[in-house]
């Protein structure tokens, strides 16, 4: 009997950790972030507890998995909207090579070993750091690395219209229609600057833009939101 019980048991959570992964959407199934991976680890410990102890009611073990999913659903909804508590769970991206230079102290600072370095360039087919353009150090611990090469470098000698640091990198001006200043200040420009650009495109408001880059040439990427959306 208590065989067919954890039979049954096992199933059950089965199920429910995967709805549970499935509403807390596909990011879950690829790379993770901090706050995703300490969510996904409560919901499997408490499914295998709820497995073991046969003696617990199955409710005490859903229940909470139902806390966290809501958590999840609720904080992944909110940091869509707000950049802030975003960064806050998700953190920012840091570069660790620029120009062929390994920048030691953002890799101590993010406790970084060289061998960490070396083995995500060789999985990125980069065998040298020296002929690294940048390497971005992603949030969910993934190296993203671009090397000299495949950047275009003899493009690159030409005079940038706009001031960007990390050449082929598009900077986001504007994210969910909410103008970036900090990063309008990197390039040396203001809103009203930025104002015209769009008002160029046919667009009157900073609302209406769902995400907004520019790249180190000048050129300008733009997604509008959704009719309903805006």
């Amino acid at each position: 009997m208590e065989l067919t019980t954890i039979f049954l048991r096992t199933l059950l959570m089965y199920f429910l950790v995967f709805l549970a992964l499935r509403l807390m959407g596909k990011r879950e199934i690829g790379k993770l972030s901090v706050f995703d991976l300490v969510n996904s680890i409560m919901i499997a410990e408490l499914a295998v507890l709820t497995i073991e102890d046969t003696n617990t009611e199955i409710i005490k073990g859903i229940l909470p998995m139902a806390v966290l999913v809501g958590i999840q659903i609720i904080l992944a909804f909110i940091s869509l909207k707000n950049e802030k508590l975003r960064r806050t769970f998700d953190g920012l991206p840091s570069v660790l090579v620029e120009n062929g230079e390994i920048r030691d102290q953002e890799m101590r600072r993010l406790r970084y070993t060289l061998d960490d370095l070396l083995l995500q360039l060789r999985e990125n087919k980069i065998y040298n750091p020296a002929d690294v353009e940048f390497a971005v150090l992603e949030t969910t611990g993934k190296l993203t690395a671009f090397d000299k090469k495949s950047m275009g470098k003899e493009g690159s000698q030409q005079l940038p219209r706009v001031n960007i640091r990390y050449e082929g990198l598009p900077l986001p001006l504007i994210m969910d229609g909410k103008v970036l200043d900090e990063n309008l200040e990197k390039i040396g420009q203001n809103r009203f600057w930025l104002r015209e650009q769009i008002r160029k495109r046919g667009i009157k408001d900073f609302k209406s833009i769902f995400l907004l880059t520019i790249d180190h040439k000048g050129q300008l990427y733009i997604d509008k939101k959704d009719t309903k959306e805006s």
